[in-house]
Order: C-alpha cells, then sequence, then structure tokens
C-alpha cells in the first residue's frame, strides 16, 4: 500500500465509525422516546379525561376523538349540587392555596435547617457523627400509619390539630432526615482547602458558608428541594388526619369528588388532578438544569 493510499483509508475508517456511531445514536433515541411515552401515558389520559364530558369519560371503548370541553374544569371551583342549578362553591381555590401554603412553607423551612445541620455534621463531625445521623434517618424508616395515633394526640393536646403551623411543623420534621442526609453528601464532595484558604485571609465561618460553600451547592438545593416539594405536595394520611376544613390540602378534598347518585366524576377528579400537576410541573421545569446536576453531583464532572 502506497502512502498516498493510506489518507482515503483512513477517511473511510473514519466514516464508517461515524455511521456506527450515528446509527446507535438514533437507536438510544428512539428507545427513550419509546419509554417516554410510555411513561407520560398515564398523564397524558388524565390530561384528555379532564376535557372530556361525563358520558365522553365513561364510553367504552375509550375515545380518543371528542368534544373537547371546559365544563370540568369550570366545576372544580364552582359546582351545582342542587336539582335548580343553585351553585354551591366547592372552595378548590382555597384548596390549592393550602397545598401551595404548607408546602412551600414546609420545605423552606427543611432546607434552611436541614442545610445548616448538613453543613455541621460535614465540617464539624461529633463523636459518634455516623451514629447521630443514623438516629435522624431512623425518623423515616417508621411507615406514617405507625406513629399517626401519637402524633394525633400530640396534636390534640397541643391545639395544633387543624392549623396551619401544625401541619408544616410536621411536614418539616418528615422532611428534615432527607435534606440532612441529601445535603450533607453535597457538603462532603466540596474540597475543604478553599475553605480553609479563605479562613487564613480572614474571612468568618458564616462568610465560608454563604460565600465559598453554598455557591457550589446550589445544585443540591435544587434537587432536594424537588424531591421534598413531591413528598409533601402528594401527602394524604397526615392531612387527612390533622387538617381542618380551612387548612385542608388538595388530595383531601379530591375524596369529596368520589361517590354520590352519579358515581365518580372522572372529568371532574382528572381536571383537579391536571391542575394539581401544574405547579409541581413548573417547578421542575425551571430547576430542571440544576436538578441534573445535583442527581449526578460527584459523579459526572462539568
Amino acid at each position: 500500500m502506497t502512502d498516498a493510499a493510506l489518507p482515503r483509508l483512513a477517511v473511510r475508517r473514519k466514516s464508517r465509525v461515524s455511521r456506527g456511531v450515528g446509527h446507535a445514536g438514533w437507536g438510544r433515541t428512539l428507545w427513550a422516546g419509546i419509554i417516554s411515552v410510555i411513561y407520560f401515558f398515564p398523564v397524558l389520559w388524565i390530561i384528555l379525561t379532564a376535557f372530556k364530558s361525563y358520558s365522553d369519560a365513561l364510553a367504552v371503548p375509550p375515545k380518543w376523538l371528542f368534544t373537547p370541553t371546559l365544563e370540568n374544569f369550570v366545576q372544580v371551583f364552582n359546582r351545582a349540587y342542587s336539582a335548580d342549578g343553585v351553585a354551591v362553591d366547592t372552595k378548590f381555590d382555597l384548596f390549592f392555596f393550602n397545598s401551595i401554603f404548607i408546602a412551600g412553607t414546609s420545605v423552606a423551612l427543611a432546607l434552611i435547617i436541614g442545610t445548616l445541620a448538613a453543613y455541621g455534621f460535614s465540617r464539624y463531625p461529633l463523636k459518634g457523627n455516623q451514629t447521630y445521623l443514623f438516629i435522624i434517618l431512623t425518623t423515616r424508616m417508621l411507615p406514617a400509619i405507625v406513629v399517626i395515633i401519637p402524633i394525633l394526640i400530640m396534636f390534640r393536646v397541643t391545639g395544633l390539630a387543624g392549623t396551619y403551623v401544625g401541619i408544616i411543623l410536621l411536614y418539616t420534621a418528615f422532611n428534615l432526615p432527607f435534606t440532612i442526609w441529601m445535603m450533607k453528601s453535597f457538603f462532603d464532595e466540596l474540597a475543604p482547602d478553599v475553605e480553609d484558604a479563605a479562613r487564613l485571609d480572614g474571612s468568618s465561618d458564616t462568610k465560608v458558608f454563604f460565600k465559598i460553600c453554598m455557591p457550589q451547592v446550589y445544585a443540591g438545593v435544587a434537587a432536594t428541594a424537588v424531591f421534598g416539594l413531591i413528598l409533601t405536595w402528594n401527602e394524604y394520611l397526615f392531612a387527612l388526619l390533622l387538617t381542618g376544613v380551612q387548612t385542608r390540602t388538595v388530595p383531601v378534598a379530591m375524596a369529596q369528588t368520589i361517590g354520590g347518585d352519579i358515581g365518580v366524576r372522572w372529568g371532574l377528579l382528572a381536571a383537579i388532578e391536571t391542575l394539581f400537576l401544574i405547579p409541581v410541573i413548573l417547578v421542575t421545569f425551571f430547576l430542571q438544569n440544576h436538578l441534573l446536576r445535583g442527581v449526578t453531583f460527584g459523579t459526572v464532572k462539568r
């Protein structure tokens, strides 16, 4: 083989490799698309049902082509119970506010307290540090149904039952172990050399925490916030037993759409669920870049 033929051979080999990589990339994209459709199909079905009339929602076989209606969304906030058409306020605007306020406040408190505690466990470990962390984690090992009775008695004795303060404190307490363990893992990944250099330059521990450590773990804060929000947003048992009429959240209020003389109002239930999905989807969408970095922190380098 002559020297002149070597460049042409290298070009042919490179083109074959590129074609192989391209085919493999298209195959992975196709499989990723199929899997995404399978996972998203239940959500898509809920959204479609929200725009169906009562008869279309109960049609067998299911209708894929139908005339959309906003009747279900109107009934979410103003539904007529009486035969003469008198509208009754369903208070779902209050329930949506309760869910947003309770979940947002409890997650924010858990992030503030948990991040400070995680930094302390990571940078100022005590004797028996792992034992303390294990004890903190054990509070999430018990199922909610096991601890509901003592919590219910405690809430009634202290007068916290049916109040915003009570349910927010409870959700904060249950989110703290997850937050501490998550944030500690992010602080452990940071090199302490920069912090030591800042202290030698005269920076206090407070400045080191806020100016050096926190900017590096924003992705971890975002990931922890999203997971904590999802856990709190969908919680049902504590909200059912520890909230009152004015502090009820949407998962509990959904129960009133089930039953009655006409059975389950699937279109109305789907409309509530569609509206209920929007805040979490928006938060996840705006934090998706930080969320991906937070989930892969310590394994994928920038």
